[in-house]
């Protein structure tokens, strides 16, 4: 008989959610670290999460930023020579720790991703002033003011809409139906 021990109870956690059923796969190479833009702003290296992970280290995991500072451009994706899709598994890992409310303070990226879904949710658009203008006075006030000079050129040059397109009412619906299902499926809106 096969006893359980925190690290499988963790790994089976990770693997039961899609992106993360790889992570036994990992032969810690080090290629995503070394592939990975922005590994030098993270607390642990994606190797060592990965590895940290595979330990048992399920607080000291979800309370890291690494998962937080991915940029999802999957250059350690397409480098990994396991075929681990590990811009997926950090996701995972971003799951798991908004859902236990771990993220908390250590990141403005729950904050964004969150406002994010609320608006595109209650408004069936996403109008870029009013959701940047929102996600700064949730986050840092001051740092709105400083971003003016910013929204102004990007408003006079065309790049920053004022006025979102609204989808159709069945768009909308549709839109709706996507954002349940993920819901029900262990996402959050």
């Amino acid at each position: 008989m096969e006893t359980k021990t925190r690290a499988n109870t963790f790994v089976d956690e990770i693997g039961a959610i899609p992106g993360g059923e790889s992570i036994r796969l990992c032969i810690q190479c080090g290629t995503c670290t070394a592939s990975c833009p922005n590994a030098d702003k993270m607390e642990h290296t994606p190797s060592q999460l990965i590895a940290m992970a595979r330990a048992g280290m399920r607080d000291e995991v979800l309370s890291s930023n690494a998962m937080w500072y991915c940029l999802s451009c999957y250059l350690c994706t397409v480098r990994c020579p396991r075929g681990i899709k590990i811009t997926d598994l950090m996701h995972a890992f971003e799951r798991i720790s908004a859902r236990e409310g771990l993220s908390r303070g250590r990141t403005r990226t729950p904050t964004m991703y969150r406002s994010f879904s609320n608006f595109v949710y209650s408004l069936g658009s996403l109008p870029e002033l009013g959701f940047m203008t929102w996600f700064y006075l949730l986050t840092n006030p001051l740092r709105a003011l400083r971003m003016i000079p910013l929204a102004l050129s990007l408003l006079r040059h065309g790049r920053l809409s004022i006025k979102a397109r609204r989808l159709t009412p069945e768009g909308t619906n549709q839109l709706k139906a996507i954002f349940d299902k993920a819901e029900s499926l262990g996402g959050a809106v």
